[in-house]
């Protein structure tokens, strides 16, 4: 007898089945990866962190697994190993996953698709929101808050600013973490860049490099110093360190730069109003981020086609998961009144494929689900 099954559980077993039929029905192939992972790629996309909800052990051979925590990467490394690889196709899943959450059961179901290998990206990422949204119809919820953003655009105002690498390397972090950006930025801008510091002559041979240039100067000073590490830093964090305070020391973050990314980070609402603010920012400004912002014209087109109300969904610049492998695309469906916890979620994650080890990059798209806290929102809306 399974001890893990919950009444719970077992009264949302019936629509989850019919929920991936559906998607088999839709045209993606069921995926079932094993239960036992190897430990690396979660490490390696999620960081250290991810260690201690992991449930870990070690083979004969030394090498570190664990039970699988999410199915997407699973999913997309079989992918990796198969003939398809490169290739356009489709999976779905439904299946147990393993993660410890204090107070909660670690063993829960998951549903989701993933789409690799199609480069009519917009229309895979509108293709992905509507199933999302048919599955919560199979579960008879059809009035859920969709909240939409699109990091490729972030990235892009980024990349179109005159900013030193470490500044670029310091706001896309933050943004991936959801961390509050205009705050951060007047943080920045504010530090003192008089004061005394030890290390001014590090600090000033190291103004306007890169972060290579940075590690290959850290690294000889370690070296010289017979040291690992510093103050329980390694040489790649002294290196950000020394980056980051070296750029302080140079100036204060530029006003111009500064105004226009908090005016950025402000734009939200419907997906129609967002585009023409974002458009008129952009020419104001005299920056060109013409192609991620023609890609979110497109994709709400695609979406339209689909029968999806555009006017309900919230766009926002500022959303964003914080998960550091998305790319463009990033959703959440919440129950109405719910807003902490989603009930499906998902994104681009094009840069992952790569990072999983692929030889050529390969896009990717794809959203989970949640089925037991599915199945509770679907309780409380009967």
């Amino acid at each position: 007898m399974d001890q893990t099954a919950t009444p719970r559980a077992s009264a949302s077993a019936v629509p989850a089945e019919a929920l991936l039929s559906s998607f088999v029905q839709a045209g993606y192939v069921h995926a079932e990866p094993p239960i036992l992972q190897p430990a690396e790629p979660f490490l390696d996309m999620s960081g250290e962190d991810i260690r201690r909800s992991l449930y870990l052990t070690t083979d004969a051979g030394g090498e570190e697994l664990c039970l699988r925590p999410d199915l997407t990467i699973p999913v997309a490394c079989d992918y990796l190993k198969s003939a398809q690889a490169g290739q356009p196709a489709g999976f779905c899943y439904l299946a147990p996953v393993f993660r410890y959450r204090a107070g909660r059961p670690s063993q829960f179901l998951q549903a989701g698709v993933e789409s690799f290998g199609r480069d009519d990206k917009a229309a895979a990422d509108a293709e992905m929101l509507s199933l999302a949204l048919k599955a919560l119809e199979t579960f008879g919820i059809r009035d859920a808050e969709i909240r939409t953003g699109d990091v490729a655009l972030f990235t892009s105002l980024i990349d179109a600013l005159n900013l030193y690498p470490v500044w670029k390397r310091r706001l896309l972090k933050d943004f991936n973490r959801k961390a509050n950006l205009a705050q951060d930025i007047e943080q920045m801008t504010l530090a003192s860049v008089t004061r005394p510091n030890e290390y001014a002559g590090v600090l000033a041979a190291l103004a306007g490099s890169d972060r290579k240039a940075a590690l290959a100067l850290v690294a000889d000073l370690m070296s010289i110093a017979g040291a690992s590490s510093l103050g329980g830093r390694d040489v790649p964090e002294i290196a950000d360190r020394f980056l980051e305070q070296s750029t302080l020391q140079g100036g204060a973050f530029p006003a111009d730069a500064l105004r226009l990314i908090q005016r950025f980070l402000a734009i939200g609402g419907e997906p129609d109003e967002a585009l023409a603010e974002l458009r008129a920012m952009t020419s104001d400004a005299g920056i060109n981020l013409n192609p991620a912002i023609d890609q979110l014209e497109s994709r709400i087109g695609f979406m339209a086609a689909h029968g999806i109300d555009t006017r309900a969904i919230r766009f926002s610049t500022s959303f964003g998961r914080g998960i550091d492998y998305y790319t463009g695309f990033e959703f959440e469906l919440h129950a109405k009144g719910n807003g902490a916890e989603p009930l499906v979620a998902g994104g681009r994650y094009d840069g992952l494929m790569t990072q999983l080890g692929s030889r050529i990059p390969i896009a990717a798209v794809g959203f989970s689900i949640w089925v037991e806290t599915l199945a509770q929102a679907r309780g409380g809306a009967a």
